[in-house]
């Protein structure tokens, strides 16, 4: 079996401990405080080790892979090995697929291995496939369009805008001149506006063009995803069910692109691997540390398990889920009798709509109405520098208090957001918030996450600041205990939102939605 969490273990097991944290300044005389700055901040911290196991030896997460059910039992296993109770909480079916290897080379008029890979849920080729590509041709509307699709057969098709340039718009600010970099703008918009309307005079959606080309015999479908950034690209999910559907770095489509419109005659062989499944059982892994005084009021720590499979989706949300893991750590060593109950909650399926927070929250309605206060993680590898209470009248006074007694060396880059909003329910954290309950996302700085990282194929182990996930860990286990000790439950009074000043319109609440728990469903 290629993933097996017991070795997995062993690597965490064996990696070098962080060089030691600066010292500290301690705003209250708190023991359990200093204890868990010990824990995470110093010699004693696991972040690294943890995080060298995830993203390195369990990889990439895709829901209903073998790699994420693989990081479910390894996440138990660590919990077990703690003394921390943990389990594996099925919350639906998706479709089971394993990507196997990529191998795209232009054979023809050159050699060249070309930078790309398929995408997600894209079948394989059953061996080499070699054939000529063609870009996607401009027709005058979709009758002349399905006149042009019998020349799709046999054929790689390009689907893709092609880029003016694959230079980062830092390197246009920097070295180019004014007139160069306007007329470079000017054809990127004016390119991209042609691609669009090129392919809706086709009759068709970006999204339902790759099924009309592989009904059509085309040997696959040539994409190509660039956030902006030097060497990325993004790799989503595919539409085709028969052929493959592959993606490209911008360099790289490029040049085929040019091949193609040229007629310099571009030949391309693909090789690429894949299993599929059928539906297979999706979980949520639960950890919990039992309240001693009110266990039916929660402490809930927020993170996504599961990733796009293009790198070993080390910042979305390999940091996420490595900061709740070494946080539940801190609290079990600094305080394992919590006067609330902390639940650390490891969702699947955030990347296919919240599933599984919105089916925990569902299945959990005591959690809901029980919780003080969620803590949620999710956008990259640096530092918390912002906490929104959300648009709760009344969170601010306890984050004020809370923060007050967290050493200063982590408060000080922290800014309240009083009231806030609720925000456009882009992570879990809105799974809860819109039943009303007391639900925070905690606002890193961004690294480039945008472009270099978010769902691309350079989200690995390398892009982490282990210095702000020690931050972050320390942070929310300090929080988690804070809000656990808190006299009073957390009042759930909510602003009247305002007009959103981007679109004019009434801002709205997050709206609780049935989760979709199928693959058949959630498509």
């Amino acid at each position: 079996m290629r993933h097996r969490w017991m070795m997995l273990v062993l690597c965490a097991a064996l990696a070098l401990p962080p060089a030691g944290a600066s010292a500290q300044t301690f705003p209250v005389d708190d023991p359990v405080i200093e204890q868990m700055w010990q824990e995470g901040m110093e010699e004693s911290s696991q972040a690294y080790r943890l995080a060298q196991a995830l993203m390195d030896s369990v990889g990439p997460r895709l829901t209903g892979s073998p790699g994420y059910r693989a990081a479910n039992e390894w996440l138990v296993s660590m919990f077990q090995r703690w003394g921390i109770d943990a389990r594996n909480e099925q919350y639906g079916t998706w479709m089971g697929w394993d990507r196997g290897i990529t191998h795209i080379d232009l054979v023809e008029p050159r050699v060249r291995s070309l930078e790309g890979m398929m995408l997600a849920w894209s079948p394989g080729t059953q061996g080499t496939v070699r054939g000529p590509v063609v870009a996607l041709p401009e027709t005058a509307d979709s009758a002349a369009f399905a006149a042009w699709l019998p020349q799709a057969a046999d054929k790689f098709v390009l689907v893709s805008y092609p880029q003016p340039t694959c230079r980062t718009a830092e390197n246009w600010e920097e070295y180019a001149t004014e007139e160069s970099r306007e007329r470079m703008q000017a054809e990127r918009a004016a390119a991209d506006s042609a691609w669009d309307a090129r392919i809706e005079s086709a009759g068709y959606t970006s999204r339902t063009l790759p099924a009309a080309l592989e009904r059509a015999g085309a040997l696959g479908v040539v994409s190509s995803s660039w956030p902006g950034g030097w060497g990325v690209q993004r790799v989503f999910q595919a539409r085709t069910e028969r052929v493959p559907s592959v993606s490209l770095s911008c360099e790289d489509y490029g040049l085929l692109y040019r091949l193609a419109v040229h007629e310099q005659g571009p030949v391309i062989e693909v090789e690429a691997e894949a299993t599929f499944e059928g539906e297979v059982p999706v979980f949520n892994t639960i950890a919990e540390i039992r309240g001693s005084e009110k266990p039916e009021e929660y402490i809930v720590l927020s993170a996504h398990l599961d990733s796009w499979d293009a790198a070993s989706g080390a910042t979305d949300n390999g940091t996420g889920t490595i900061t709740l893991l070494e946080a539940m750590r801190i609290l079990q060593a600094a305080y394992p009798n919590p006067k609330r109950t902390i639940v650390a909650g490891f969702w699947g399926g955030e990347e296919q709509g919240l599933i599984g927070s919105r089916a925990y929250a569902a299945d959990h309605p005591e959690v809901v109405q029980g919780l003080q206060a969620l803590f949620n993680q999710d956008n990259g590898t640096g530092r918390i520098v912002r906490i929104s209470t959300q648009g709760l009248t009344r969170a601010g006074e306890y984050f004020a208090r809370w923060l007050a007694q967290v050493p200063t060396e982590i408060a000080r880059h922290v800014d309240l957001d009083v009231p806030g909003r609720p925000g456009g329910g882009g992570s879990d954290y809105a799974s809860f918030l819109c039943y009303g309950a007391p639900s925070f996302f905690l606002y890193a700085h961004s690294w480039s996450y945008f472009p270099y990282t978010w769902h691309t194929n350079r989200d690995s182990f390398d892009k982490i600041v282990m210095d702000d996930l020690r931050n972050n860990a320390t942070l929310f286990a300090m929080l988690a205990y804070l809000a656990a000790e808190e006299p009073e439950q957390m009042p759930r009074d909510r602003r009247v939102l305002p007009v959103s000043e981007r679109t004019g319109e009434q801002m709205t609440w997050p709206q609780c939605r049935d989760p979709r728990r199928s693959w058949g469903e959630g498509r």
